[in-house]
C-alpha cells in the first residue's frame, strides 16, 4: 500500500517535470527556427556589421542582432517603422516579429549615438528572449541597480516612460545596459552574455550627452552673467547720472567764481572738481567695458543656443508638419 500511495503522488510530479522541459524545449526550439528562417539568405551590409563590431556584440548577441534585420533609416522612413508621439524624440525602435529600426543620425559632433541606440534597442530584443524566471531574476536585479541612479537626465528619461504606460522595467533593461557605467557586480555580470566591453557602449553615451551639456552648460552660465552684468550697469547708470548732475552743478559754481573774480576759491575747488570728472569718466569707461562684455556674451550664449537646437534637429526624428494651401 505504501509503495502504491508514492507511485500515485509521484505520477503527477513526474507528468508536470516533463511538461515543463517539454515546454521550455519548445520555447527554445521556437526561438532557433524563427532565427534559422530569419537569418536564411540575409545578409548584413557593411554598415551594420560595422555597429556589430562598434558596440562590442559577442556571437550569439550579434546572430539576435541580424535575426532582426537592423535597418538605419532616414527621417520618412524612420517614422514609417517606429511610431512617436509629437512630443517625444524617437531615435530607435524595436518592432517584434518585424526588426530594429534606428535613426540614421549624421551629425559628426554626436557620434556615438547610433551605437547607443543599436545597443539599446538588442537589448530589448534580448530581454523578450528571457524566460519567466530569468526575467523575474533580471527585473529584481535592474530595480535595485536604479534605486541607486542619481543621474537627474536618466530618471527624468524614465519618468516619461512611465508616464506614457511603457513597461518600465523593459526600458531600464536597455538604459541601464548601455548609459550607466558603474552597476552590481551581479547585473553587470548579466551584461556580460551580451557584450565583451559594456564600458565602451556607455563611453559613446557620455561622449554625445557631453555636447549636450555642455551647451546646457555654457547657456546657464551666460544667464547668469548677463543678470548680473544688467544689475551692475543698470545700477552704475543710475550713480553715474547722480555724478553727472552734480558735476554740472560744480562746473556751474566754478564758472561763476571765475566770473566774479574770486580766483583763490576757484583754484582752490579745481582739484576737487578734476578728481571727480577723472573718477566719473573711469566709471564711465567700466560701464562701457561691462556693455562691451555683455554684447560679447550674448552673441555667444545667441551661438550656444543655436548649436544646441542644431544638434536637437539632428536627433529630432519626427515628422515635419506639411503646410495646408
Amino acid at each position: 500500500m505504501a509503495m502504491k500511495r508514492l507511485r500515485s503522488r509521484a505520477l503527477p510530479l513526474l507528468v508536470t517535470i516533463i511538461v515543463a522541459v517539454f515546454a521550455g524545449g519548445l520555447w527554445v526550439e521556437h526561438w532557433q527556427v524563427y532565427d534559422y528562417f530569419r537569418l536564411r539568405n540575409y545578409n548584413p551590409s557593411s554598415r551594420v556589421v560595422q555597429l556589430a563590431d562598434d558596440t562590442t556584440l559577442n556571437n550569439s548577441t550579434r546572430r539576435l542582432f541580424y535575426v532582426n534585420h537592423p535597418e538605419l533609416d532616414d527621417k520618412s522612413t524612420f517614422t514609417e517603422h517606429c511610431l512617436q508621439s509629437e512630443k517625444t524624440i524617437v531615435l530607435g525602435c524595436f518592432v517584434p516579429g518585424q526588426g530594429i529600426y534606428i535613426y540614421n543620425v549624421t551629425d559628426s559632433r554626436l557620434q556615438g549615438i547610433v551605437q547607443v541606440t543599436a545597443a539599446h534597442e538588442t537589448l530589448h530584443a534580448a530581454y523578450q528572449r528571457l524566460s519567466g524566471r530569468e526575467k523575474q531574476r533580471v527585473d529584481d536585479l535592474i530595480n535595485q541597480a536604479y534605486k541607486q541612479v542619481d543621474d537627474q537626465r536618466i530618471r527624468a528619461t524614465v519618468e516619461d516612460y512611465r508616464k506614457n504606460g511603457a513597461d518600465v522595467t523593459n526600458e531600464l533593461h536597455s538604459i541601464l545596459g548601455t548609459e550607466v557605467r558603474n552597476l552590481p557586480p551581479e547585473l553587470e555580470q548579466y551584461y556580460k552574455r551580451y557584450f565583451t566591453d559594456r564600458g565602451k557602449i556607455v563611453s559613446y553615451s557620455e561622449h554625445y550627452e557631453a555636447v549636450f551639456s555642455a551647451r546646457k552648460v555654457k547657456i546657464a552660465k551666460a544667464d547668469k552673467r548677463l543678470t548680473e552684468l544688467k544689475s551692475q550697469i543698470d545700477t552704475t547708470n543710475v550713480d553715474l547720472d547722480a555724478q553727472s548732475a552734480q558735476l554740472k552743478a560744480t562746473k556751474s559754481q566754478l564758472e561763476a567764481l571765475a566770473q566774479s573774480k574770486q580766483y583763490q576759491t576757484y583754484n582752490a575747488a579745481v582739484p576737487d572738481y578734476n578728481a571727480s570728472v577723472r573718477s566719473f569718466n573711469s566709471t564711465v569707461k567700466s560701464v562701457q567695458d561691462m556693455i562691451d562684455e555683455y554684447n560679447a556674451l550674448v552673441k555667444e550664449r545667441n551661438d550656444a543656443v543655436v548649436e544646441e537646437g542644431q544638434l536637437i534637429k539632428a536627433i529630432d526624428s519626427r515628422p515635419s508638419t506639411v503646410p495646408t494651401e
